[in-house]
């Protein structure tokens, strides 16, 4: 597929990476350093700016999608538009703009084909989901679900003085619709086996049915009935929008926000929240409110390196959860090489939602884990799908990969060397990145 990039900043330079060896890019931007660095890929890149109507008419001829990424929500929205008036085949050329006003969005992903936009995406919102469903599960550092609710899937960090250390796989007895998909341990990632033996610090990968997955967070030990207290620094668009998902009588909130106007007006627009205007990384400040006392407490400031300190301030200070928000990709695994507990990228629902559209039919989600070392994608099998009419024990299968649930005409089953996949089954898969190719060819 030919794609157009329309910004070569952060989300569209990793959008190029991870499209450039199987498809034709072509990058447009005015930033000579950001055209300078996306021009070490092997793509086409264009300095100029990507709302102009004669640059598009010239990149777009046989594209098959357009994503308009750049700081500007006004430059993304008449990019996609503008391309749509440019091309005689409207329904061949898709479109996607990133936006975050409020005004222009209301959910994570929206869909407003009637001014030229396949998909609206505002990766605020969508990170301040994902750390939502996070906290939904305070045992858990990461929480997704798949095949609309029905597949559930979590992230826990074995503790050091667990039960389960030193144990195998085996020895968990998990219900029958859990599986336990990956061990992450140091850069290490393992599909685990019955003999493997659980170390301290281990990052467990648990998919199942959402029903058995009490007995998982039981396991990890959830107090059921407290009520958790929250401190989010930074009351931005995502600390805004995550502190309205928040709040309610779950939580005990506290917001600290460095600007005055800013912290009156979220005061006004949340009174059950306690709206402190601070600075985060005051450890005066942070004493005063007990953060010691805190369950999570969540930085999402727009600037990464505070982000960084002010988790590792509420850790030293006590708190057992941290989340973090990166901008920058590479910082992920190093915030949480350092002890954060949960780094997380506004920019990554972005790439999801592109890569969707490239890989065509049957793709449902994918969910990126550990930075991007592994993969948990949703597939639709069609008819033509290779895996689809034969017991799995006669797939095969990639090394780096396990599918990990099945869910058939509505029930959500492990599939085991007997059973037989059937077209319009959502599979679960679980994917190291070298095995994704692999795996792709098995549903198409």
């Amino acid at each position: 597929m030919k794609i157009v990039i329309i910004g070569a900043g952060e989300v569209g330079y990793h959008i190029a990476k991870a499209l450039y060896q199987t498809n034709d890019v072509v990058v447009v931007d005015q930033n000579e350093e950001a055209c300078a660095r996306v021009d070490e890929l092997d793509v086409h890149v264009i300095h100029g700016n990507g709302a102009n109507v004669s640059i598009l008419h010239e990149v777009l001829e046989n594209a098959g999608l357009l994503v308009a990424v750049t700081g500007s929500d006004e430059v993304n929205i008449v990019a996609c538009m503008a391309s749509k008036l440019t091309v005689h085949d409207k329904m061949k050329l898709k479109t996607v703009a990133r936006v975050s006003n409020p005004d222009y969005i209301d959910k994570p992903v929206a869909k407003r084909p009637m001014i030229g936009i396949d998909l609206m995406i505002c990766p605020e919102l969508s990170l301040a989901s994902e750390v939502a469903e996070i906290l939904a599960i305070p045992s858990a550092i990461d929480a997704e679900l798949f095949a609309e609710g029905k597949v559930e899937m979590m992230e826990f960090v074995v503790p050091n003085d667990h039960k389960i250390v030193g144990k195998q796989m085996q020895d968990l007895h998990l219900a029958n619709c859990c599986i336990v998909s990956a061990l992450f341990r140091d850069s290490e990632v393992i599909i685990p086996h019955g003999e493997d033996v659980i170390e301290k610090n281990d990052h467990i990968v648990v998919i199942g049915k959402p029903a058995a997955m009490k007995e998982v967070r039981d396991l990890f030990g959830e107090k059921v009935g407290k009520r958790s207290k929250i401190l989010i620094i930074g009351g931005g668009i995502v600390g805004f929008y995550l502190a309205k998902m928040v709040t309610n009588n779950e939580f005990d909130l506290k917001i600290i926000e460095s600007n005055k106007e800013r912290s009156l007006a979220i005061a006004e627009e949340l009174p059950d929240a306690l709206v402190l205007n601070g600075d985060g990384t005051d450890i005066n400040l942070l004493k005063e409110e007990s953060i010691s006392e805190m369950d999570v407490v969540i930085s999402v400031t727009n600037s990464d390196e505070k982000n960084l300190l002010c988790s590792l301030l509420a850790k030293q200070l006590g708190v057992k959860k941290v989340i973090a928000r990166a901008d920058r990709s590479d910082y992920v695994p190093l915030f949480e090489m350092v002890g954060v507990d949960s780094a997380v990228s506004p920019r990554q629902a972005t790439v999801r939602e592109v890569l969707k559209l490239t890989f065509g039919q049957g793709i449902e989600s994918i969910t990126t884990i550990e930075g991007e070392k592994a993969e948990i994608v949703e597939y639709t099998t069609s008819r033509k799908s290779k895996i689809v009419g034969k017991p799995l024990k006669n797939v095969k299968f990639p090394a780096g990969a396990i599918i990990s649930m099945v869910v058939h005409k509505g029930n959500t089953v492990v599939p085991r060397g007997e059973y037989v996949i059937q077209e319009g089954d959502r599979v679960v898969v679980f994917s190291l990145q070298s095995a994704n190719a692999e795996v792709e060819k098995l549903f198409k």
